[in-house]
């Protein structure tokens, strides 16, 4: 059973708990703790033209800032270990204003609302005997909320990637894209690396330095921008829009909404790191599904942006 919270309160006792279970890193974010940002470009494909509005996915290239990372609170634990992995990217639109896409090389959530996210947090707490988390409360979660199980799985098996730039990144989230006529139509957002998907095969990465993976980005982008595809699942009537822990059907129809390419590393990297990449943050054309862990990630990402912001 879940225990009812104000929204406020419900952020706020979320990040207490990751910090309670994952350790504090003043000054660094409570989760995505250590990133690298990039200068990017988007060249949309003109075919979403026809079902939305959004100014950045109709018309002319558009700048984008990146922000690749290893998602865990620590900020110094080695690219080599499992781990999911973040792709966050902020369109810089035309006449002003952004809007982002959040993604995890994981296509889906583990939790449908905060409040069993909060829950699922709890009960991975250390056992004061052990020091370890104690499995069966973990198992009892998952019993009681099995649609998390496939997400904590997967996220447990997690290959690693051979590059930032060689895996798949899901924005986990249903949006709402609407049309000129006024028409609204559900869709899932996936970036395909054009390198293709490659992954550490067992027993490699041992002699990786702890931030490898940021630097063989650097090095890949010597040779020329890292580029990745914006494919858009469409969504049917009767496909979920409001359980992150669900996917669509493979066989929904799916379309290219354009290219972004990675040029090189933003020379102002504390100031882009500092930045908060938000998936509520949309513009005309798109808008949110009925998703309460989509609703609920920006008052999360505002206590952690408090707390990091103040060192603490």
């Amino acid at each position: 059973m879940t225990t009812e919270l104000p929204a406020s309160q419900l952020s706020v006792s979320i990040v207490d708990e990751i910090e309670q279970l994952k350790g504090t890193y003043p000054g660094y974010r409570r989760a995505h703790a250590r990133g690298v940002c990039y200068d990017a470009t988007f060249v949309p494909s003109g075919v979403a033209a026809d079902l939305t509005t959004a100014a950045h996915l109709r018309g002319e290239p558009v700048r984008a800032t990146v922000r690749f990372s290893h998602t865990d609170t620590n900020p110094h634990l080695p690219d080599a270990g499992t781990a999911v992995r973040g792709l966050a990217v902020k369109f810089h639109l035309p006449g002003g204003g952004n809007t982002d896409i959040v993604g995890v090389n994981l296509d889906r959530f583990i939790a449908a609302t905060p409040e069993d996210f909060l829950a699922l947090l709890k009960s991975a707490e250390p056992d004061p005997a052990t020091g370890a988390p104690d499995l069966g409360k973990v198992q009892a979660h998952v019993g009681a909320h099995p649609s998390a199980g496939p997400g904590l799985f997967t996220a447990s098996q997690l290959p690693t990637p051979v590059s930032y730039g060689t895996t798949t990144y899901w924005a986990i989230h249903a949006f709402f894209w609407r049309a000129a006529d006024g028409s609204l139509r559900p869709v899932r957002y996936r970036w395909v690396p054009e390198a293709g998907d490659h992954v550490l095969a067992a027993g490699e990465g041992g002699d990786w330095s702890a931030e490898h993976l940021t630097e063989e980005l650097g090095e890949r982008l010597v040779r020329g921008p890292v580029e990745f595809t914006l494919k858009v699942q469409l969504g049917e009537p009767g496909d979920p829009t409001n359980d992150a822990t669900l996917v669509w059907p493979e066989e929904r129809t799916e379309i290219t909404a354009g290219r972004l390419a990675i040029t090189a590393e933003v020379t102002d990297q504390k100031h882009w790191n500092s930045q908060v990449f938000d998936p509520t943050l949309l513009t005309e054309g798109i808008e949110l599904s009925d998703d309460p862990i989509l609703a609920a990630r920006s008052a999360i990402y505002a206590v952690s942006y408090d707390r990091r912001s103040h060192d603490r």
